[in-house]
Parts: structure tokens; sequence; C-alpha cells
């Protein structure tokens, strides 16, 4: 008999390793997906699905929000609308950047900084009586992902625009500063100042 093929690791942009990557949060260990891919594009099929972006890519997640690069209440407009084959260039010079300054795998550091980036608390509009209350809720880790992914795609978009640094480094920096909880990044700022209004809503 023929010894069987070995099937060769799925890398991601066939350099890194997603297997080695752990959620060390709980609660969004359900919600960041690391599976196993080489181009992180999965042709929206989770689109008309409820809840199954939860299964999408978490480095395609990042992808997609940093096409976000138009008016603040339209999303997929202006220069970067739907140009996804350049953000993912973007993400990929970025994630060598990262590995370049750190030594480690970057997709370590993209998850760290996802969840130091996400927020806990939140507040709702709640009418009582004709009078408007402001309460703190929770937030679900569905939603925890996506604030944390736009805070960090925000902070990029305002830290490189008009600027002589270029895109990619900064975002490698905003998810180093973020992996590692300091208050300079834009992201932990922005989860900081939610959670405090939050918290003196309760």
């Amino acid at each position: 008999m023929t010894p069987a093929l070995e099937q060769p690791e799925m890398l991601l942009f066939r350099k890194w390793n997603l297997a080695e990557v752990e959620v060390a949060d709980q609660g969004l260990k359900n919600v960041i997906s690391l599976k196993p891919m080489v181009m992180p594009i999965s042709m929206g099929r989770h689109e008309h699905q409820r809840f199954q972006k939860a299964q999408v890519n978490i480095v395609e997640r990042l992808t997609n929000n940093m096409m976000h690069f138009g008016k603040k209440g339209a999303k997929n407009t202006g220069r970067m609308g739907g140009k996804k084959a350049r953000v993912i260039n973007i993400v990929e010079t970025s994630l060598e950047i990262m590995h370049l300054k750190t030594g480690e795998n970057p997709v370590k550091i993209l998850v760290k900084a996802i969840e130091n980036a996400s927020p806990n608390e939140d507040t709702t509009r709640i009418a009582y009586g004709g009078v408007v209350y402001h309460v703190s809720v929770d937030i679900a880790p569905l939603r925890r992902v996506d604030l944390a992914l736009r805070f960090i795609s925000e902070g990029v978009r305002e830290a490189s625009f008009s600027s002589p640094r270029s895109i990619e480094e900064v975002l490698a920096e905003e998810l180093i500063l973020a992996a590692s909880n300091d208050t300079n990044s834009y992201s932990v700022k922005k989860k900081n100042e939610q959670e405090r209004i939050a918290m003196a809503s309760r």
C-alpha cells in the first residue's frame, strides 16, 4: 500500500499558523473564529444568515471593517469602499510589520488586541413615564467583537488620514498598543470611555 499523502498545513497568507492561536477571554471564545484559511475571503456567504458572522475568520472581519472609509453614516462609500483586495494587502503587510517588531505570531497579537478593546458595558435609553433614562447594560459577545473591530479601524483611519505614515504602519502600531492594553491606543481609550459612561449610568 502506498502511504497516504500528508495534507499540507493551511497557513494564513502561507505564513501564519492559526492553530497555535488561543482566545483567552472565555466570553469571546465562540465569536472569534480562527478557521484555517490561506486568503481571508469568504465571498460574503454569511451575509443573509443571522449571527453567521461569528463563523467568519477574525482577520477577514478586520479587513471588512477597514473598508469602511467613507462618510460616518454611509459605510462602504469613499476611497476604500469595496476595495477588498487592497485592504487584504494592507492587513498582510501590517501582520508582517507586527511580526518583525515583536517576533510573535501576529494573529495572536490581533486576538489579544480585540480582547483588550472590546467593552463589557454600554448604555441604552429607556423612556419611563415621559422621562428618558440612560441605563447601563451588558453587551453580547458578538457585539463586543464588532465594537472592538470598529474602534480599531476608526483609530487607524483617523491616525493615517493626511499623515506621512502609511496605513500599514498605523494599523500595526494600533494593534501592538491595544494588545499591551496601552492607553495610547485609540481603541483602548474608546473602550475605557464607553465603560466609564456606562458605570455612571448604573
